[in-house]
């Protein structure tokens, strides 16, 4: 198994991804060889989002304050 990251390209009206020649190569795969993808997005966390939350709460207790900003950022439903 393989794990890669790779950008989305439009091809026509859908889009695709691209295997380095590396991968298909080790995994010794051909054209209309059948594979699994799991799609996960790349989350970043900017400065500009923590400030967001931290300049509405001017009095709230670190710990409390901290709590907040997790959840607004990592929400444990998705």
């Amino acid at each position: 198994m393989e794990k890669m990251r790779a950008k989305i390209k439009r091809w026509g009206n859908s889009f695709g991804v691209v295997v380095p020649m590396e991968i298909v190569k080790k995994e010794d795969l051909k054209e209309g060889s059948d594979i699994e993808v799991t799609i996960q997005t790349s989350r970043k966390t900017r400065v500009k989002d923590i400030f967001g939350i931290l300049k509405r709460r001017k009095k709230m207790e670190t710990a409390e304050l901290m709590r907040e900003v997790d959840q607004a950022l990592w929400p444990k439903d998705g």
